[in-house]
Order: structure tokens, then C-alpha cells, then sequence
């Protein structure tokens, strides 16, 4: 997703007077700004690195979801619509068939070694942002065994 869509979502909230949705949005653009910031490339913010920093966003609020007690329905509706509309904005994330396809097709000769921590070395800095780090980890097991 393009940052700048991403600030222009916002400024439509704020005109439509939606303060919940401005909220979640405005709450991506802190998190993408405060990661570039600290990363020192405050003025080059690509797809890729906003993408990467949604899904660690909406990792943090599913957490948040998880440990909410049932007792809170109030503050659990809340972070399920922020997670909501950060899900908007997320990359669509590779399933295990494209996983292990991409893995057979580019990473053979690795996988071939049987090495699991070499292999996800090498997988991790192709599919970061693309694919979900725990399902990669479950393919490239399947494949060492």
C-alpha cells in the first residue's frame, strides 16, 4: 500500500468526521514514521517498508485482541475495529502452496542441505513482508524432513 493513499485515507476521515477510523488510520502513519525515523530514511518511505511496518502493526493489535479479557467486550470491539481497518491496508500474505512453490522453484540447492537455519536465512530475505514468518517456518520444516 502507498503511504501517501495511506495519508490521503486519513484526510478523507477527517473530513467525513469519522474520529474511530482517523484514529486507526493516524496510528499506522505514527508507527510507519516512528520506524523510518528510527531506520534514518525518514523521506524515503517505499511500499515495501510501509507494508512491512502494517504487518507488525496488525500483529501488535491481534495480540492485543488475544490477551483482551471477555469481561472487556468495550475495549475488545475497539481493537477489532482497529485491527479492522489495519487490515485494510495490508499486503495480501503468501498461503503454504506459494510458499513451498516459490522454495522449490528458487531456494532447491539450499533446502537440499537440509539445513533449516541456513535455509530460513535465506528464505526470510526474499519473503519478508511477502509471507507470514511462522507459516514459513512450517513449510521449510516440511521440507527438511
Amino acid at each position: 500500500m502507498k503511504y501517501e493513499d495511506i495519508r490521503n485515507d486519513m484526510i478523507a476521515a477527517m473530513k467525513a468526521h469519522d474520529k474511530p477510523r482517523k484514529e486507526a488510520i493516524s496510528g499506522i502513519i505514527e508507527a510507519i514514521k516512528k520506524v523510518a525515523i528510527d531506520e534514518g530514511h525518514r523521506d524515503e518511505i517505499t511500499d515495501e517498508f510501509a507494508d512491512r511496518i502494517i504487518l507488525k502493526e496488525l500483529k501488535s493489535i491481534q495480540e492485543q485482541i488475544d490477551t483482551c479479557p471477555d469481561s472487556r467486550a468495550e475495549l475488545k470491539a475497539e481493537y477489532q475495529f482497529r485491527y479492522n481497518v489495519v487490515n485494510e491496508y495490508a499486503p495480501k500474505l503468501m498461503s503454504e502452496d506459494e510458499i513451498r512453490a516459490v522454495l522449490n522453484e528458487k531456494f532447491a540447492d539450499v533446502i537440499a542441505t537440509r539445513n533449516k537455519g541456513m535455509i530460513m536465512k535465506n528464505v526470510m530475505g526474499e519473503l519478508r513482508g511477502k509471507a507470514d514468518g511462522k507459516v514459513i517456518s512450517k513449510v521449510v520444516e516440511e521440507l527438511c524432513k
